[in-house]
This record gives structure tokens, C-alpha cells and sequence, in this order.
């Protein structure tokens, strides 16, 4: 569980690519997946050092002629504020199958609430008789 608010967005990131890469483990192997599932909070209170709300600029091309969409970090933000942690950890895990294993066990919500709780044991405690 990682909370974003009032963390730098490329710091944050990096943690996290850690965190699901494994690195933190004393069995992380490269060519393994061994890292956990990580959980991103306050993913709209994230912060951004200079100018980059304004100078950063996300692309898309759509594969037409003249099909390139640009999209500032400010408007990102306010659309879908998830999109912008979910595209900086993509870009600090592997480009294959792996990266790809390793990415669906990221979750980012833009607010406090989420629904990944831990399981709690009962309060009878053992097997129903």
C-alpha cells in the first residue's frame, strides 16, 4: 500500500517499479517474477516539480496521417490522474511478457478509498464445528 499525496510523481514511481519488480527481496532474480502486488493511493495528490504541468506532454498517434494527440500533464491529471502513475511505472518495467506480468499487479485509485483489503480472520478464530 503506497500512499501518492504530496510524493514527486518520478520518485513515486520508482518505488513502486521496485516494489513489483522484487528488488527488495533477497530472492529477486531478473528473469523472475517475485515481486508483490502493490496498491496506489491518492493518485490525484501527486506532485510534479517546475514547470511540468504545463511543458510535459503525453503523446498518442491514432496510425492516420496528421494522427497525433498531445495531452498536457495538468488536463491529465484532471481527467484521469490514475493514467499518469500507471504510465511513469510502466515505463520502469521490462518491455516483454514479464513487464506485462508484472504491471497487472498494480492498482491506482484516484482517492483514498479502494477495495483490496487484507483478509481478517473471523473472531471465533478455527474450523466451524
Amino acid at each position: 500500500m503506497v500512499d501518492a499525496s504530496g510524493k514527486t510523481l518520478g520518485r513515486l514511481a520508482t518505488d513502486v517499479a521496485s516494489l513489483l519488480k522484487g528488488k527488495h527481496k533477497p530472492m529477486y532474480c531478473p528473469h523472475l517474477d517475485v515481486g508483490d502486488h502493490v496498491v496506489v493511493v491518492n493518485a490525484a495528490r501527486v506532485r510534479v516539480t517546475g514547470n511540468k504541468l504545463v511543458q510535459k506532454m503525453y503523446y498518442r498517434h491514432s496510425q492516420y496521417p496528421g494522427g497525433l494527440k498531445t495531452t498536457s500533464l495538468r488536463k491529465m491529471l484532471d481527467e484521469n490522474p490514475t493514467r499518469v502513475i500507471e504510465h511513469a511505472v510502466r515505463g520502469m518495467l521490462p518491455h516483454n511478457k514479464l513487464g506485462n506480468a508484472m504491471f497487472k499487479k498494480l492498482k491506482v485509485y484516484a482517492g483514498p478509498e479502494h477495495q483490496h483489503e487484507a483478509q481478517v480472520r473471523s473472531q471465533g478464530g478455527g474450523e466451524p464445528a
